[in-house]
């Protein structure tokens, strides 16, 4: 029992030293050298899925920087790394050469034998993969292994969520600043250039110019560079900061990690949404919510997202082709209890509605309607 106290407690330690990292990727790198140092193996590493069947981000423990160069590319998400994303369940091997999962190492990769993967899950969300190789006493991992690594995994779930969180808030933030810049661009720097332009056009009027009034031109025009060069450096990736409906939808698509079996297929336009950022953050929380239901619930082999633009509103269409369920009754996919509320009271707050359609073996279609603010 104290021992079993003792790993908690190493356990907490780690989360809340990876909770102080200042940025994901360090996050990640913090847990994967808790899980290597809390059963005390040779290498460790943590994959993030980027919902396309390939890893966003793949930090290690226990490599060299050299070593980790000499390797020619990252996993791709095959093999047990893609055996885990796909079934989100633990995978424990005495030696990897047994198993025919194990496969696609690349040139340069370390020789590894004994294997502990363990998936991040919080929910129905998948956050990423712990894997370890090789304890340092030789022997497998065991059932004791397991568990720790799993409810490191657990709290490791609220820690990376956190973290991205807090990035997007921070981007968020930038981009707001940087609308703010844009807006004082405009009515500041582009109002003098529009007026040195009117000058320079009444001068080309004039039979005779004099170099008193071409001064003035030319100091005008020093001084509206100067005011540029405040402003471009903030707005110089202003337009790849923000991300179209479509990018935004596909995002979503990617955090919820969709399986194999279910094609989602997107139908949205690649332009800026007709909001401010904090409204469209809480349309894509009911796409999410919508989109999750059917992944988890409908059954549905196919998903089908369009967003348009129709009188003055907004409108996004979730479709599945699912086993549906009878309006009225709390459904057993989720759709018309507590989700439904959920998405219903953030469509409220900005005068919108959600409408379900749905039937028993006939699949199920989620319309939401928001009034774009003139």
């Amino acid at each position: 029992m104290i021992k079993t106290w003792y790993q908690l407690n190493e356990i907490a330690q780690a989360v809340l030293k990876a909770a102080e990292a200042t940025d994901v990727q360090e996050t990640l790198q913090r847990i994967a050298t808790a899980s290597r140092e809390l059963v005390k193996c040779r290498y460790a590493a943590l994959g993030i899925p980027d919902g396309e069947g390939g890893l966003r981000y793949f930090m290690t423990s226990g490599l060299s920087d050299e070593h980790i160069k000499q390797i020619p590319h990252l996993p791709k998400g095959h093999g047990l790394i893609g055996e885990i994303m796909r079934h989100r369940d633990a995978i424990v091997l005495d030696d990897m050469e047994d198993d025919p999962r194990a496969t696609g190492f690349p040139h340069n990769h370390p020789d590894m034998t004994s294997f502990l993967g363990v998936p991040i899950v919080l929910g129905h969300q998948m956050f990423g993969m712990i894997y370890l190789c090789d304890r340092d006493d030789g022997e497998p991992f065991d059932a004791e292994d397991r568990t720790l690594i799993e409810t490191l995994a657990g709290y490791a779930a609220l820690t990376i969520a956190n973290a991205e969180v807090n990035e997007q808030q921070q981007q968020l933030k930038l981009l707001e600043q940087r609308e703010s810049i844009g807006m004082e661009l405009h009515d500041g720097v582009i109002q003098s250039l529009y007026g040195l332009g009117m000058q320079v056009d009444l001068m080309r009027q004039k039979d005779c110019v004099t170099g008193e009034e071409l001064d003035t031109i030319v100091d005008s025009l020093n001084d509206t560079i100067e005011e540029i060069r405040r402003y471009i450096l903030h707005l110089r990736s202003h337009n790849k900061s923000r991300y179209t409906i479509r990018e935004q939808i596909k995002n979503i698509k990617k955090r919820l990690f969709v399986p194999d079996r279910i094609d989602v297929q997107i139908d949205a336009p690649d332009v800026p949404p007709p909001f401010p950022s904090t409204v469209f953050e809480s349309i894509g929380l009911i796409i999410n919510e919508a989109l999750s239901n059917a992944i988890r619930h409908a059954e549905a082999t196919e998903i089908y997202i369009r967003t348009l633009e129709k009188d003055g509103q907004f409108i996004v269409i979730v479709k599945d082709n699912g086993i549906g369920f009878e309006p009225g009754r709390t459904s057993g996919n989720g759709t018309n209890g507590l989700g439904l509320r959920n998405m219903q009271h953030r469509a409220r707050l900005y005068g919108g509605h959600v409408d379900v359609q749905s039937s028993p073996g006939g699949g199920t279609s989620i319309h939401v309607m928001i009034p774009i603010q003139a």
